[in-house]
């Protein structure tokens, strides 16, 4: 069984946008980013494609989605949260468990880290540097019941 965690693309500064977080969209370098992710995730036999509700995230993946004809699935699972012991983080950790094989998941970057760390903890080995740069994607594999194995893979751009 294989999962792909991806980290959104690069969003537009904080500091710069008025609004609330959650719609804060991609920078011009993100939507560059989430065009390299379709082109080199788009060949592969994805099952199902979630994602955070936040705009950076949707955006991150809605042309995967497109081009591989699946529908995005948004859950408050793999949204932003205060950490480990939180009823979100509770969540995130059983989507992973229950994701179907080949599912994309589009997240934020403390969720992936306290995902993998979890993971770790149950004897995942992770495989070269914790890369959490914007639209860096983790391929974590499960064998028998058992997170074995993850690499990630760099930014597309």
């Amino acid at each position: 069984m294989r999962l792909y965690l991806v980290r959104h693309a690069k969003a537009g500064s904080r500091r710069d946008f008025h609004g609330d977080d959650r719609d804060r969209p991609l920078s011009r370098a993100g939507l560059e980013q989430a065009h390299g992710l379709t082109l080199m995730l788009g060949h592969l036999p994805i099952s199902r494609i979630y994602s955070s509700p936040y705009v950076r995230c949707t955006q991150t993946v809605e042309p995967l989605a497109k081009k591989l004809g699946l529908d995005l699935k948004l859950t408050e699972a793999l949204s932003e949260w205060e950490g480990p012991g939180t009823t979100e983080f509770s969540a995130a950790i059983a989507l992973v468990d229950k994701a179907p094989n080949n599912s994309v998941l589009c997240s934020h970057g403390d969720v992936i880290t306290a995902v993998l760390d979890a993971l770790e903890r149950r004897g995942l080995v992770i495989k070269g540097d914790h890369d959490m740069r914007k639209a860096v994607t983790w391929v974590v594999e499960r064998k028998g019941g058992q997170w074995r194995r993850a690499k990630v893979f760099p930014p597309p751009l």
